[in-house]
């Protein structure tokens, strides 16, 4: 039996990788450019290899990337650590954009030289957009336990405050009503009467104004943002013995209502998880603006939590808190250590409203 033509080593790697129509295989020069192009990279890309080769690589990076040199950094950081590996969105030729995982290897001589790089891409876009449907069922589903929690809370304070302060209440116009009817006898308690019913209604008002607060903010449209923020932070230390340093600095800050209701809630979810979840006696809150952004930033002193209960779906609200932050097109942090307290850190645009 004749044995088969043994090809050349480079000539089968060739083959190999011009055979690969899942994955752009190709390398660049030093500098970025395309030397080669296989299948896979025309599938992905819609550039004929003679359309490309020679071009760098920025020819694939949205406008954001190049703004932010990220092709020349990936390069930089390749060439010096020999691998670099990110996700992002690629431009097509015909201007569309895809997700990709990109892994960029540096190529060098045996005296060390760096002679180009290897690039490959996978194009992802299906799975992002499985991870996101995901996602937004996740968040669906906690935001029905969120409304449920809502609901029984409300439920709860209407019984437990409203309805206790409205018996007592009644109760006390019943004893103002004998006592009237009693005539000379009762009416030296008449005004102590009148006095107790005066401090349920007080009371009963408060606790309406309180209740009304956790389904919309009314404080914004009557106080305005800071006066409200002062308003929601005084309530909650009072209510829960807890101490809290405030910082509210609105010169220079231009907020859209859509952006201080999601502020606002944002700082209410905060104190409610704090109140909670967090054993803390101390909270520090931070909001002003920061070079081009506004930054809001909730601090405890309490027990903190370990980064893998941050996974868990209804884990302190944090995927309600990450949506509002993501409509406003802005970004959320948190630094948290079991025993070393909670730290969230929001940043906005001053001028962003909430996306649909």
């Amino acid at each position: 039996m004749t044995p088969p033509e043994r090809l050349p080593t480079d000539e089968s790697f060739r083959l190999l990788v011009d055979a690969v129509n899942d994955y752009a295989i190709f390398m660049l020069d030093p500098s970025g450019r395309v030397m080669t192009w296989n299948a896979g990279a025309q599938k992905m890309k819609g550039y004929e290899a003679e359309e490309i080769i020679g071009q760098h690589i920025s020819t694939f990076h949205t406008p954001t990337d190049l703004a932010a040199s990220e092709p020349d950094a990936a390069l930089t950081f390749a060439a010096a650590n020999g691998r670099a590996e990110n996700e992002g969105w690629r431009r097509r030729k015909d201007g569309s954009t895809f997700w990709a995982n990109v892994v960029i290897s540096a190529i060098r001589d045996e005296a060390g030289a760096l002679r180009g790089f290897a690039k490959v891409t996978q194009d992802l876009t299906e799975r992002k957009r499985l991870a996101e449907l995901e996602n937004i069922s996740r968040l669906t589903a906690n935001i029905q336990v969120a409304r449920e929690e809502e609901q029984a809370r409300i439920a709860h304070e209407l019984h437990d405050d409203l309805g206790q302060q409205l018996t007592a209440l009644k109760m006390a116009l019943a004893e103002l009503q004998t006592d009237f009817h009693a005539g000379e006898t009762g009416s030296a308690r008449i005004p102590a009467h009148v006095e107790d019913m005066n401090r349920l209604i007080d009371a009963t008002v408060v606790s309406l104004r309180r209740i009304a607060t956790g389904l919309r903010p009314i404080a914004l449209e009557t106080l305005g943002f800071a006066a409200a923020l002062e308003w929601l932070i005084d309530d909650f230390a009072q209510r829960y013995a807890i101490d809290v340093e405030a910082s509210i600095q609105m010169a220079h800050l231009t907020l859209s209502e859509g952006a201080e209701a999601a502020l606002f809630h944002m700082v209410q979810e905060s104190l409610t998880n704090v109140a909670r979840h967090a054993q803390a006696d101390k909270v520090t809150i931070e909001f002003g603006r920061r070079g081009e952004t506004c930054v809001l930033c909730i601090a405890d002193n309490g027990r903190g939590a370990a980064r893998t209960a941050l996974s868990k779906q209804t884990s302190f609200g944090l995927l309600g808190m990450g949506e509002r932050v993501r409509r406003l097109n802005g970004t959320l942090s948190i630094d948290t250590t079991p025993g070393s307290g909670f730290r969230i850190a929001i940043s906005i645009p001053p001028g962003a409203r909430p996306s649909s």
